[in-house]
């Protein structure tokens, strides 16, 4: 079955970025790909932060913690199909957030779901960026 980040698995070394559909703003404009175990485990444990702009799509997967991180996340859980199933804001370390339907989620910037005016029910795309 196909899925909204499957440009991501087909074509790795393209750039692309994420836009909520509704607002046409972009959500992330560097977005990194965690698919495989390793990846995902490692997640963002021993970064400083994200820059502007930046995310790691996390996928599958439908729960995360923020154990060990130095920095607070926004999070957008996604299904299959691109839906925005939950968001959360300025999610701090030693934290647990869960959306069980969830396929993939994303981590971005605190901030960042506020200026791109992304919600639940919300539709976010992958775009290449040239």
């Amino acid at each position: 079955m196909a899925h909204c980040l499957a440009p991501l698995v087909r074509e790795p070394q393209r750039r692309y970025g994420l836009w909520n559909v509704r607002t046409g703003q972009p959500v992330a404009t560097t977005v990194v790909a965690a698919f495989e175990s390793s990846s995902r485990r490692q997640g963002l444990l021993g970064r400083e932060g994200l820059g502007p702009g930046e995310a790691l799509i996390l996928a599958p997967c439908s729960t995360i913690h923020t154990a060990f991180m130095r920095f607070p996340l926004d999070l957008v859980f996604l299904d299959r199909t691109g839906r925005v199933l939950k968001t959360s804001s300025g999610v701090r370390p030693w934290r647990v957030r869960v959306s069980w339907r969830a396929f993939a989620v994303v981590e971005l910037a605190s901030g960042s779901l506020e200026r791109s005016g992304t919600t639940p029910d919300d539709v976010v795309e992958l775009r290449t960026i040239v």
